[in-house]
């Protein structure tokens, strides 16, 4: 197979810029879309090309077609779909293929099975990963899914079957409020994927949420880099990302990994990938599903194996093999990531965007920043909150959540409320500080957070002076510093 010479990047944001980043170093040229909202996008200005496409902000990055019209006339060979929007669309991928234009990602047919989480289901047990006891298809009707919830005993979790992110999720502890809560996973679901229908599986206590990353080439190579652990989330979104988890044994981690990769291997998978599981209070575990993208997280990986994630994904659709077999891959470290976004704590973390009056980025030894903010950057409404994220790396464990405390010290995002509060509470937590943690740590925990949390500054309206909220925001910045 030639190589990419020229990639259109189909996404925004930090994931666009840190796309073209890894263009520059293959010495590919990039080609981005954008739509009129972002057409002050830092990624813009930093793409080789780039294309306005004019009307709807969403269907800017959702119109399949409208971007392979473009992309077949400016003459690029392979199609970035980053996360979200476009990534995890098997028709997509298969009118990429169909249009002779390269899609940086995993094969239609394994996009489309992952996609369908009961078939992901039934294929990753035919191949021996152990799958959470529920319904074996997809429903509708809420008198088989109350009985299905019945037979397996309660508490239940019901989650849409075509789609993720936490959207169409509810955990039922009691057979009387199955009925209400049915409704309400279902008209999320169709809300949010254009499908009601849902499965019905036993829910585990207390588990902590474990993720495999895979990287495989088109001759049958397959690796993995190491395990993540997204057990910090509120709401199933996740918050806070680990890599390698400081909770899983190391009987269990080698399992995790003999298992995803021999999975991957059987199923023929190309491509980068992310097998999610859940690990109960037994080490017990148990596949949930699978991405078949590029993760959010990815950068902690990449701290800790030194291995780019992306470059692989594009040199993997070019054909070439792995540069690395499993036995030349060394992780060392710890590192985290916190989600930087745009949302008020003081107002149930609702999405606030607007625009960005001060802007003080950490920095230093093992602190990295994926983001495309600015000061005066207008964080815009039409999607989701992200500002950036902010990725630590030390040798162990306490040196990382040190290095964690001194670096959201730093942060300084002016103008919008962000979440950098309640993550400088986490650091200081003598839970998370100890590695005691599971998916319902934050639950637990937010209401305490919530009631002492100390904000940089007051947000002011755009063309207030705001010299005086960045002083305020240095002083508190010392403050958290010296509580430690």
């Amino acid at each position: 197979m030639a190589k990419i010479k020229k990639i259109l990047i189909a996404n925004r944001g930090e994931i666009a810029l840190r796309i073209i980043r890894a263009c520059k170093e293959l010495d590919i040229v990039s080609a981005v879309v954008y739509s009129t909202v972002d057409a002050k996008g830092v990624w813009v200005r930093k793409a080789d090309e780039a294309y306005v496409m004019d009307g709807d902000p969403i269907q800017a990055y959702l119109n399949y077609e409208r971007i392979i019209a473009l992309a077949k006339e400016i003459g690029v060979d392979a199609i970035h779909p980053g996360y979200g929007f476009l990534s995890e669309s098997a028709e997509f991928a298969q009118y990429c293929e169909d249009n002779g234009i390269i899609f940086i990602g995993p094969k239609p047919e394994h996009i489309a099975l992952f996609g369908d989480k009961m078939a992901s289901k039934v294929a990753m047990q035919e191949v021996g990963v152990p799958v959470v006891g529920g319904s074996e298809d997809p429903i509708t009707d809420i008198n088989v899914a109350k009985q299905i919830a019945k037979d397996i005993g309660f508490p239940v979790i019901i989650k849409a079957a075509f789609g993720g992110g936490g959207r169409g999720m509810r955990i039922v502890a009691k057979e009387e409020e199955f009925e209400e809560m049915f409704e309400a996973a279902t008209n999320e679901a169709v809300k949010f994927f254009g499908k009601g229908d849902a499965f019905v599986e036993k829910y585990i206590k207390n588990p902590r949420h474990i993720e495999v990353q895979i990287v495989a080439d088109k001759f049958g190579n397959v690796v993995h880099l190491g395990e993540r652990d997204c057990s910090i989330q509120r709401r199933h979104q996740k918050v806070i990302e680990i890599a390698p988890s400081p909770l899983l044994s190391e009987e269990v981690r080698k399992e995790l990994y003999r298992v995803s990769t021999k999975a991957m291997f059987r199923l023929g998978y190309e491509s980068v990938g992310t097998i999610e599981f859940l690990v109960d209070e037994d080490d017990n575990f148990f596949f949930i599903e699978m991405n078949t993208r590029v993760q959010v997280e990815h950068p902690i990986t990449e701290i800790i194996s030194g291995i780019d994630i992306i470059q692989r994904m594009i040199q993997i659709a070019e054909g070439d093999k792995l540069i690395f077999m499993q036995d030349e891959i060394r992780t060392r470290g710890y590192a985290i990531e916190f989600r930087i976004n745009a949302e008020d704590p003081r107002k149930g973390f609702q999405p606030s965007p607007g625009k960005i009056t001060t802007y003080l980025a950490p920095g230093g030894p093992g602190v990295r920043i994926d983001s495309a903010a600015y000061k005066d950057y207008v964080i815009p409404g039409n999607y989701d909150s992200m500002v950036g994220k902010l990725i630590v790396w030390a040798l162990d464990w306490p040196g990382v959540v040190n290095k964690a405390r001194r670096a959201l010290d730093e942060f300084i995002v002016g103008g919008i409320p962000t979440n950098i509060p309640l993550h400088r509470k986490i650091v200081r937590d003598l839970d998370f500080i100890e590695g005691k943690f599971n998916t319902t740590y934050l639950d637990k925990k937010l209401d305490d957070m919530l009631e002492d949390m100390v904000f940089d500054i007051e947000y002011k309206e755009e063309g207030e002076d705001n010299e005086e909220a960045a002083r305020v925001a240095a002083i508190v910045g010392a403050m958290n510093y010296m509580r430690g």
